[in-house]
């Protein structure tokens, strides 16, 4: 049995999928975005050892909850840097009818990662910018992983539902959206798009563990500017 590797729980999550879910934090991170609020998730050694089973038994406690449409998202950090422990628990989750959902910023791909797109109900997946240089300057990882996973998706037919950080001077000009509905057209399958408002919460992390936050004099999104932005979104 492989053991993964645990940040935090949250339970009762209802914007992590459809319906209600338990949410699963897994620790590890290859990417290292510029506005990412948990930095204690890089460290893939960081957080707790956890068990398939732990996760389980977690899980099984808001079955009640669930409905049709809820169950178990796993996220991070980057679930995919554990995609072996991810195979294992998302099929100990099905045989006791609970489904699963990836939350992945495309940034990390391995020999692991076609089989968790299988199993998986669906995909949450993190555009982090449609332009590859602004990709990369971003998240310090090249765009081509990103397109990989898409391919992965798309061969095995997952619905996704996108999400986008809008920043500031980054991505929220008109432009930016009709460049991201144009990218989101080499998903097959898209059932919601959601523009994030960026926000400033993690500085005081950064600072706690010594780390310089890069975008420390960007002022959060505003949020009448991200909904005209969000009206602009078409897929």
């Amino acid at each position: 049995m492989v053991k993964g590797r645990l940040h935090s729980f949250e339970t009762f999550g209802a914007v992590d999928g459809p319906g209600i879910r338990t949410v699963v934090f897994l620790q590890g991170c290859p990417a290292r975005c510029a506005y990412c609020h948990n930095p204690d998730t890089w460290d893939l050694h960081g957080g707790n050892e956890i068990e398939t089973k732990q996760i389980v038994d977690r899980a099984k406690r808001g079955m009640s909850y669930y409905g049709e449409k809820g169950g178990v998202t796993f996220s991070g950090g980057e679930p995919l840097l554990q995609g072996e422990f991810l195979i294992q628990t998302m099929g100990a989750l099905k045989k006791v009818g609970i489904n699963s959902i990836i939350d992945t910023s495309g940034t990390y791909i391995d020999e692991f990662t076609e089989k968790v797109i299988e199993e998986c109900q669906m995909v949450l997946l993190d555009v982090k910018h449609t332009d590859p240089e602004k990709f990369w300057e971003l998240t310090g990882k090249k765009q081509e992983t990103l397109l990989k996973l898409i391919e992965l998706i798309n061969k095995h037919e997952k619905h996704v539902w996108v999400r986008q950080v809008i920043v500031p001077g980054i991505n929220d000009k008109e432009a930016n959206i009709k460049a991201l509905n144009e990218f989101i057209k080499k998903i097959k399958h898209v059932d919601k798009v959601e523009l994030l408002g960026y926000h400033n919460l993690g500085i005081e992390k950064y600072e706690k563990l010594g780390m310089k936050y890069r975008l420390k004099d960007v002022e959060p999104m505003d949020r009448s500017k991200l909904n005209e932005l969000s009206a602009l979104v078409k897929y």
